[in-house]
């Protein structure tokens, strides 16, 4: 049997956190940590929140909302994983360092130590006639690498929105170990209603791997709109379960031992050509 495929026996309880976001740093960081405590009814094993969890999704808020690494936000979710003993995927906030700007999530562990860190590495610049402008790039910068953090001795890595449209980097991240990619985003209403549910979907059965979606819920009084819709779908491409759009927690307990039960059956690693498309 391939090594990857070894019978994985653990579960692990996820919560989303689907939170509304306002122009208010101090009031969404007190609203992450309230919605945080009410999931611990469920026991999670790991929190996920939203992109810019603690900043409008807007351009011309990132730069009065960055921070270092550090500083309010970090030292946030730093002390509320330490003192809830839980694992913590930081969504994302805007990070300024060396004067430039980065779309950046921290992951926190049961400890309150900084695990790892990914800075989005596909910005955001999109026109669509009728639809949705964005363009990131205006004041973000590009991370440029990726990593497979180990969280309670589970493979995972992360993702942040835009990145889901690219499959060369959830391959990467699959057949570098990751048993879960977390990807905190905010989908719009021009490409949510379309492309939201496949992507997800697609990604987690092409890499037989389970997928975790958490975005920001929808503001009806923001200038972007985001889709919410945060889901769990498995190595099947099934969806576990789905929120719709308004501010919610989704909590669900997900099989790893999955992974190799669905890749025995349909035995896609095994069957990579390796020699046409290395």
């Amino acid at each position: 049997m391939d090594r990857r495929n070894k019978l994985i026996k653990r579960k692990v309880r996820i919560s989303v956190i689907q939170m509304l976001v306002n122009k208010e740093k101090k009031d969404n960081l007190e609203n992450a940590k309230r919605l945080i405590i009410q999931s611990l009814k469920f026991n999670p094993d790991i929190v996920v929140l939203p992109e810019m969890f603690n900043c409008p999704y807007d351009v011309k808020y990132f730069p009065s909302f960055s921070e270092k690494e550090g500083e309010i936000t970090w030292n946030f979710l730093s002390n509320i994983s330490k003192e809830h003993k839980i694992n913590i995927i930081g969504g994302s906030i805007p990070e300024i360092h060396n004067d430039k700007i980065y779309n950046t999530c921290y992951i926190f562990n049961r400890s309150g130590n900084q695990i790892g860190k990914y800075r989005k590495t596909h910005l955001f610049d999109v026109d669509i006639k009728n639809g949705q402008y964005f363009k990131e790039s205006d004041v973000l910068t590009a991370g440029n690498s990726l990593e497979i953090i180990s969280i309670d001795e589970i493979k995972v890595g992360i993702l942040i929105c835009y990145d889901i449209r690219f499959p060369e980097i959830t391959r990467k991240l699959m057949r570098e170990g990751a048993k879960i990619i977390f990807v905190p985003a905010a989908f719009n209403m021009t490409t949510g209603p379309l492309h939201w549910e496949i992507l997800f979907r697609t990604r987690a059965l092409d890499n037989q791997i389970f997928f975790i979606a958490a975005s920001q819920a929808r503001n009806p009084l923001s200038s972007y709109k985001a889709y919410g819709n945060s889901l769990i779908c498995d190595p099947w491409g099934r969806i576990l379960k789905k929120l719709d759009e308004k501010e919610r927690i989704l909590s669900k307990e997900i099989d790893l031992s999955e992974i190799p039960r669905v890749r025995n059956q349909i035995p896609v690693l095994k069957h990579f050509r390796e020699d046409l498309y290395k």
